[in-house]
């Protein structure tokens, strides 16, 4: 039996800084010119001040986990059970949907600190995604 190809994110214009920083292991995400606000998901103005000005710049890659679940009865085969779902409250302020790789189930916990760890799933995307930081 064969697996299914896992799912990958397409790009767009908007997004495609984000992906290429991933693809270097770098966690680029937009700053407001503005206000400072950091904003995940890109976006083409910021949510605090609605200002236009939104510059990439390198995110510290580290925060705590806000909340998570854990997937047994995966959307697709191309899932290998249990994983970590969880969405991460990154230093800078702002929060991402994001899986809990290397630990076990059992060992995350809300508010365990993390630090990003990035997953290549083919040649053009690499996931950002977060393990528990010692």
């Amino acid at each position: 039996m064969t697996v299914p190809d896992r799912p990958v994110p397409h790009p767009s214009p908007l997004t495609a800084p984000f992906w290429a920083g991933c693809r270097e292991n770098r966690l680029l995400v937009q700053r407001c010119d503005k206000c400072g606000t950091h904003v995940f998901t890109p976006q083409e103005f910021c949510r605090e001040c609605h200002a236009d000005a939104l510059t990439w710049v390198e995110s510290a890659g580290t925060g705590s986990v806000l909340t998570f679940t854990v997937v047994w009865r995966p959307q697709t085969p191309a899932f290998e059970v249990p994983y970590v779902v969880a969405v991460v409250r990154l230093d800078e302020g702002y929060e991402m949907l994001t899986n809990i790789v290397d630990a076990a189930p059992d060992a995350v916990a809300i508010g365990a600190p993390v630090r990003v760890r990035f997953t290549p799933v083919t040649e053009a995307i690499t996931l950002p995604c977060f393990g528990i930081a010692a």
